[in-house]
């Protein structure tokens, strides 16, 4: 037997199985990372409809009915924690939290720092003044404060936006709970704010606020954000996502607290 023969054809067949294993796809390493026991959701939990306390202190909210039911149906325990929303890239980063999963907007800038699922929802930045307000385009704007929430989408399209520079002062705040309390009591002029927030707050205090109709900053996608690396986890989400739009789950939790299933994104699990 020629053994210098059966040494090169057993080192050509090794090269071949090691070739064939790191010519795989995002989907092939999804395959052997192993999906976690418990997902650590992170959240600004001042945050209506999406996710806030209630009378008694109880976390509530779509995107918290959403991953308790995506949670259930992936086999995991979940478990929702506050942060500062302005540091939710610095919370994924380091791993205090695996997803985030609160309105989050999907932006070029956040790509950057993290991965989406395909989105869920869509939605606008709008503009809310008082009832009273005289104000009703994005013009009148000029000379007045504005409020809006520190590492928000709006604050984003804000500073992105040359008009800006024409307001006489951007208010930033930790959450949009405050934002609209002073708004109520005249300290700022008017506010930016994603519209699904924005219109259920308004929808609680009749009277109190109303939309700059004609003038928003455009529409946006809502996704979950994850580690660029979990890609066996994006890939889950993405499944269990696109079941719950397709057996109504996901409507039946839109009219529940948007009063429609409108915002929902189909389209993207089809």
């Amino acid at each position: 037997m020629n053994w210098k023969k059966v040494v090169t054809l057993g080192m050509a067949a090794l090269t071949l199985v090691a070739f064939t294993a790191g010519c795989g796809s995002d989907t092939n390493k999804a395959d052997t990372q192993t999906l976690p026991k418990k997902i650590v959701i992170g959240l600004d939990d001042n945050y209506p409809p999406m996710g806030f306390r209630d009378e008694k202190g109880n976390l509530v909210g779509f995107d918290i009915d959403m991953a308790k039911e995506a949670a259930k149906r992936a086999g995991m325990e979940v478990e929702f924690k506050p942060i500062d929303w302005d540091s939710k890239e610095a919370e994924l980063k380091s791993k205090h939290i695996d997803v985030l999963w609160n309105g989050l907007t999907v932006t070029e800038e956040r790509k950057q720092n993290m991965a989406f699922t395909k989105p869920y929802l869509k939605d606008k930045q709008i503009i809310v003044v008082r009832k009273d307000s005289p104000i009703n385009s994005k013009e009148q704007l000029e000379g007045k404060i504005v409020g809006t929430q520190q590492g928000s989408t709006g604050e984003t399209v804000m500073e992105k936006d040359p008009f800006t520079k024409k307001i006489k002062e951007v208010k930033k705040y930790g959450d949009y709970v405050n934002a609209f309390m002073d708004l109520k009591l005249g300290r700022i002029d008017a506010m930016v704010v994603d519209g699904i927030v924005g219109n259920y707050t308004m929808s609680k205090e009749p009277g109190e606020f109303r939309a700059v109709t004609g003038s928003d900053y455009g529409s946006e996608d809502n996704a979950i954000g994850l580690r660029k690396e979990d890609t066996a986890l994006r890939e889950k989400l993405n499944s269990i996502l696109g079941d719950m739009m397709k057996d109504g789950t996901a409507d039946k939790l839109a009219e529940k607290w948007f009063g429609t299933s409108a915002l929902l994104d189909k389209d993207a699990y089809k």
